[in-house]
Formats: structure tokens, C-alpha cells, sequence
């Protein structure tokens, strides 16, 4: 019966990782108004399920480090009734937060839960492994991408300049534009309402400002290119979270004895597609709207940041958040561009200091209550 339980809870904690982290790779997409959200959405269940089938090869070692060994007392860390109240802890916390449409991390979420669980079932907590290889990676990494997007957004706006590249704005309304002249940008708001009756409009359609490249680079025109490179580096960081998500959660399905590792990597690729498929829309506006405005070369930038962060962490087996480290880049952006939305920063950080107390707490009850069954 236990087994049954951890299996569920194992998927329900995969399904609720996809609805609140899967639309995180491709929010610049959305965000920037390179696609719509049904394309970006189609784009991040497809590279991030290419990411949970490559980590079959490339991320055994975050299996290990999830699987509560080395963490915490290995008797405690093998019972069916912890792994069953980790996975079940972490699933709550992420749906919850997922059902707000706050971005926070699964990563820390299963942290906590499994802080709390071993605390709870009467296990020592080793410090030492705690604090280099779980802690100083989730707390980096949002900074390095904060520094790294800051700094590294000014350099490629200055390339793009002296390249000949400018930047203009157009209301959209729909999939109508009219461009508006430089002169006019900086009051581009009250241009769209100018703009907006030139333009076919529907009931609950608004007429936005967006801005957009012209010229040429190499004899490629600028703005379509950045447009496909913003696709790839969308993709590339959607895989990177498969990649890098897939093995947390499969560490819970193989305390199961019909599970092996490809099976549940497999299994758990799946139904963080699925949940990333059927529920992410909150988040998805959080992520695209609410932290930081962004053009399609300010995404491209973010989506770099991340992925080559969370690439390499994968590859050591470092258990940074997707959601920390994109999360870190938007807000790096917002610093370099003075776009950043202050107030949801500020909420989305607070939800990522209750996320391990809360999933810990949760771990701890649930344990309390398999354990009574």
C-alpha cells in the first residue's frame, strides 16, 4: 500500500512541478510578444521533455542527492513513509504556490520537505553536505543571474547599436500593427490610443505599445533573426530544467520496486509535461508580465543567463531552481532596463522564504500521519 502511495505522490509532485515551472523557460517569448501563449506553451513541453529523456544519460548524480542520502540518516532516508511525505509535501507547496501563479522553486520545496521530514522521523542532519551542496547553490545562483543578466544586457545593447540596429515601437492590437515614429515613443501609451482606431479590434482587445528591431546584421535582417534565436534560447533553457528537475523527483519512484532509473525518469518526464500542459497559466502571466517589462533582445538575454547557468549546475550535479535562476535573470533585466516591477519582486521573494518552512511543516505532518496508518 505504501509503495502505491509513494508512486502517486511522486507524479502528483512531477505534475505540479510542470504547472508552475515549465512555462518559466519561454515567459520571454510570451513576455516580449514574440509568440503567443498556446506557441510558447507547445515550445516548453516539447524541449523540457527533451530535457527529462536526456537526463537519463547526463544527471545520475542529482538522483543521488535527492534521494535524502548523505542528507539525512540513510535508515530514515530509505523508509517508503519518508519518501511517500517528502514527494507529498513538496507536490502541496508547489501547487498551492502554482494555484497563486507564484513562481517558486520545487527544488526548495523538496528541500524543506526533506529538512522536515528527517528532523520529524528523529534523524541528524548532516550540516556540512546541507550547506555546500544544497544551500549554497540555491542562494548563488538567483544572484550570479541577477549580476550576469546586469551586466551583460548594457554590452549587447551598446553591440547592437554601433551594429546599426535600431529600436522602434508599433501598437499591436491583435495581430495588427502600426509602427509608431521615434519621435512619439517616448509617449507611446497615448500613441495607442491614437493609433488604436486604425486598427480592427475586438471586445477585450487592447491596444499595446511593443518595441521592435529594424536593419540588418551580415545581410540577415535583424529582427528575424533574434526572433529564432530567441526560440533556440528558449528551448535551450526548457531542456535545462528538464534536465535538471527530472532527477529530483525520479529519486522518489525508485524507493518502489517496479521502477528502475530510465522507467521513472520517463514517467516523471511525462507528467511534468502534462502539468505543465494543463496548468500553468498563472504563473505564466507572472512570469511574462508581472515582474519586468522586455523586447525580444532583452528575453533572448535573460534565456541565456539561465540556461547556460542551469546547464552547467546539471552537469556537476549542483541542485540550483530554474525558477531561482530565471527569476534572478528577469530581475537582473528589470535593474539594467529600469523596467523591474517592484512589488511583485517583492511578493515572489517572500513566497521563496516561506517555501521551505511551509513544505518542511507539511513533510513533517504527513510523515506523522503514514506513519499512525
Amino acid at each position: 500500500m505504501i509503495y502505491i502511495v509513494i508512486v502517486i505522490a511522486a507524479l502528483c509532485v512531477a505534475y505540479a512541478n510542470g504547472s508552475n515551472d515549465n512555462f518559466k523557460g519561454v515567459a520571454t517569448l510570451f513576455g516580449s510578444g514574440t509568440t503567443n501563449y498556446r506557441k510558447a506553451l507547445m515550445w516548453a513541453t516539447g524541449t523540457t521533455m527533451l530535457g527529462s529523456v536526456a537526463a537519463v544519460m547526463l544527471a545520475g548524480n542529482l538522483i543521488k542527492a535527492f534521494g535524502g542520502k548523505g542528507l539525512i540518516d540513510d535508515a530514515i532516508a530509505a523508509q517508503p513513509q519518508f519518501a511517500a511525505a517528502v514527494a507529498m509535501a513538496a507536490g502541496f507547496t508547489v501547487l498551492i504556490a502554482s494555484r497563486l501563479g507564484l513562481p517558486i522553486s520545487t527544488t526548495h520545496s523538496l528541500m524543506g520537505a526533506l529538512l522536515g521530514t528527517g528532523l520529524f522521523a528523529g534523524s541528524a542532519v548532516n550540516l556540512g553536505n546541507l550547506w555546500s551542496k544544497f544551500l549554497i547553490p540555491l542562494l548563488t545562483s538567483p544572484v550570479i543571474a541577477v549580476a550576469i543578466t546586469a551586466m551583460i544586457y548594457p554590452i549587447l545593447r551598446w553591440l547592437r547599436r554601433r551594429s546599426g540596429v535600431d529600436s522602434t515601437y508599433c501598437v499591436c492590437v491583435g495581430r495588427e500593427t502600426v509602427e509608431v515614429v521615434p519621435a512619439m515613443t517616448e509617449n507611446c501609451q497615448l500613441v495607442a490610443l491614437e493609433k488604436a482606431e486604425k486598427l480592427t479590434a475586438t471586445i477585450g482587445q487592447q491596444a499595446t505599445c511593443r518595441s521592435q528591431y529594424t536593419g540588418t546584421v551580415m545581410g540577415l535582417d535583424a529582427a528575424k533573426t533574434l526572433d529564432r534565436a530567441h526560440y533556440l534560447s528558449s528551448g535551450m533553457v526548457s531542456f535545462a530544467r528538464g534536465l535538471n528537475d527530472t532527477p529530483k523527483m525520479a529519486a522518489m519512484l525508485l524507493l518502489a520496486p517496479a521502477f528502475g532509473v530510465n522507467s521513472a525518469l520517463i514517467l516523471i518526464g511525462i507528467m511534468i509535461a502534462l502539468g505543465g500542459w494543463l496548468s500553468a497559466k498563472r504563473v505564466a502571466e507572472t512570469m511574462s508580465n508581472k515582474i519586468t517589462t522586455m523586447n525580444h533582445g532583452q528575453g533572448f538575454t535573460a534565456n541565456v543567463v539561465t540556461g547556460l547557468i542551469v546547464i552547467g549546475a546539471s552537469r556537476f550535479g549542483l541542485p540550483v531552481s530554474t525558477t531561482h535562476v530565471s527569476c534572478g535573470a528577469l530581475f537582473g533585466l528589470g535593474a539594467a532596463t529600469g523596467g523591474a516591477k517592484r512589488a511583485t519582486i517583492v511578493t515572489i521573494l517572500l513566497s521563496w522564504v516561506a517555501t521551505l518552512p511551509l513544505a518542511a511543516a507539511l513533510g513533517a505532518l504527513i510523515y506523522l500521519a503514514l506513519s499512525l496508518m
